[in-house]
């Protein structure tokens, strides 16, 4: 039941002890029944759906106010106010629902909730069935219904721990629920895989894509060749889209990142994988490429258009580039020496100019990463990832068996104009940081970033932004522009997301500059010019590679 839920989901929260958290989790997955389980698992990760269902609720922050204010008679600026106060809509509008409610929904019919808000089109239809939905919960109920809406649980738990939870909860080895897990992609069906004592039947399968494998940053070409040794094997690092293709001898499709199906924007390599001689899984990157790489902005064009016209296809054009091979005829190669798998790629890729091996070259020492780096830059890529000879993939992780190799193009000085909340451990930290450079007398937001600063420096940036707070939205803490940030990214691009027209490409900070005022950092006119030098540098690698 949904009070049983909510209780435990209270209990998670008010510990910060992982092995509390999983106890609490487990003891109550174990108790729950076979369709109640496959839901509850899912909803303690914080999302209505499984990561592999491409569902949404398209119930956002507006709909989810609009009906909550109708269901308890609350205006929208009261109910403002106290979102403010809290700073989580979930947290906001709690107080103003009933502490009880005359009948007790469960899971099962939550979860049927959740398929019908998906199954609704249009905003009114949307609002109307969560605001009628609403009027059946009582306060906690609804503080948890309105976080898993929006993707704002935050109690502590990520996948792993949900996982460790699933494994305890059912006396099963956590390695092998993970390996499960990374198959189905469900944590739901993965649990009632658990209860049944069937997880090995899970395995890989054509249209069910797995995690990709992630590579760790490394800034020290001795450390790499240290870990690695002279036989690891250099990937050129590309700036596009990655992906996987899968062929199964006669249906093509292709899933990205976030393993959602992608291939109606990209159709000329849909055709161009129904030429592959047989059944694969194919890992790699989608590039925009004519004659040589073309910057990301130009393959961004593609990300919004489910079905490009023949205009834009021609404007932009892509090549996939296969790095991996995870299933090849059929039979599951993933777990073989990259080697292995490579030597079944080059099969594979011998006549698919749209679809083409990347450039792969074994590293010497240490001077030899620097010099294949320096290339890979030429060639317009961002630079190197660094692969174990005999390393196996593994789906999801970022270990030591892959290093990616990059240099930052240069660093700008910014004013931090806005701090958000992070998630996981950082959930009670402002760790996200939105920043801007400066254009005359205005401040332009040019990006955002999470990753740089030691948890100490989070938690003293914490308490200073929370001191200068100028208004909140949500979890969003608008501040006074003082506190400067040398931020370090690999490109610039053009983008109308932001006021400044430009973005950072993978932006990290690299110090706080206590040092600097906020009337002494970069201007719009330096982002302009490093843009402009970043161009001028890729059409002259194009113009080299013809």
């Amino acid at each position: 039941m949904l009070s049983s839920f909510t209780a435990v989901a209270n209990q998670i929260a008010a510990t910060t002890k992982r092995n509390e958290k999983e106890r609490l989790l487990a003891g109550y997955l174990a108790g729950l029944d076979d369709a109640s389980l496959e839901r509850a698992a899912v909803f303690f990760t914080g999302s209505p759906f499984p990561g592999r269902d491409e569902r949404v609720t398209g119930a956002g922050w507006s709909i989810v106010a609009e009906a909550a204010a109708e269901a308890t008679g609350t205006s929208k600026s009261t109910l403002r106010e106290q979102t403010l106060a809290e700073g989580d809509l979930g947290d906001g509008l709690a107080s103003f629902f009933p502490e009880d409610v005359e009948r007790d929904l469960s899971i099962v019919e939550l979860g049927e909730f959740f398929d019908e808000l998906a199954a609704a089109s249009g905003s009114l239809d949307k609002t109307a069935l969560l605001t009628a939905f609403f009027r059946m919960l009582d306060r906690q109920a609804a503080r948890f219904v309105t976080k898993i809406l929006l993707n704002e649980f935050r109690i502590g738990l990520q996948m792993g721990l949900v996982e460790s939870a699933v494994a305890k909860a059912f006396g099963r080895r956590l390695a092998d629920v993970r390996r499960a897990q990374m198959f189905v992609g469900d944590i739901g069906t993965t649990a009632l895989l658990a209860r049944s004592g069937t997880l090995d039947e899970a395995s890989i399968q054509l249209f069910r894509p797995i995690g990709f494998m992630l590579a760790q940053p490394a800034e020290d070409p001795e450390k790499i060749v240290e870990l690695l040794g002279t036989g690891a094997l250099a990937d050129d690092k590309y700036d596009g889209i990655r992906a996987q293709v899968h062929f199964n001898g006669t249906d093509v499709r292709i899933y990205s990142r976030t393993l959602d199906e992608i291939g109606s924007r990209f159709p000329e390599i849909v055709s161009a994988a129904a030429k592959l001689p047989e059944p694969c899984i194919l890992d790699g990157e989608l590039v925009a490429f004519r004659d040589g790489i073309l910057p990301f902005a130009v393959i961004q064009k593609r990300l919004g258009r489910k079905s490009p016209g023949e205009k834009l296809l021609a404007e932009a054009p892509v090549v996939f580039f296969a790095f991996d091979v995870l299933f090849a005829g059929d039979e599951a190669v993933f777990e073989l020496p990259l080697q292995t798998r490579l030597s079944r790629l080059s099969k594979l890729l011998a006549s698919t100019p749209r679809i083409r091996p990347s450039t792969q070259s074994q590293i010497r020492d240490a001077s030899h990463i620097d010099g294949l780096f320096d290339q890979a830059r030429a060639r317009g890529n961002e630079g190197l990832v660094i692969k174990g000879a005999d390393s196996l993939y593994t789906p999801g992780r970022r270990g030591k068996a892959w290093l990616k190799y990059k240099k930052a193009l240069a660093t700008l000085d910014c004013v931090i104009t806005a701090a958000q909340y992070g998630h996981g451990k950082r959930r009670s930290v402002l760790s996200d940081y939105t920043f801007a450079v400066r254009s005359d007398d205005q401040l332009l937001n040019i990006g955002k970033a999470y990753s740089g600063l030691t948890d100490a420096e989070i938690e003293q940036l914490t308490v200073r932004l929370g001191k200068i707070t100028t208004s909140r939205h949500g979890p969003v803490h608008i501040v006074r522009p003082e506190i400067v940030l040398e931020i370090a990214f690999d490109r610039i691009q053009e983008s109308a997301r932001h006021k400044s027209g430009y973005a950072l490409r993978f932006p990290r900070i690299a110090n706080l500059r206590s040092d600097k005022s906020p009337e002494e950092i970069s201007t719009l006119d330096e982002v302009r010019r490093i843009y402009e030098g970043q161009l001028k540098r890729e059409a002259g690698a194009i113009s080299n590679e013809k």
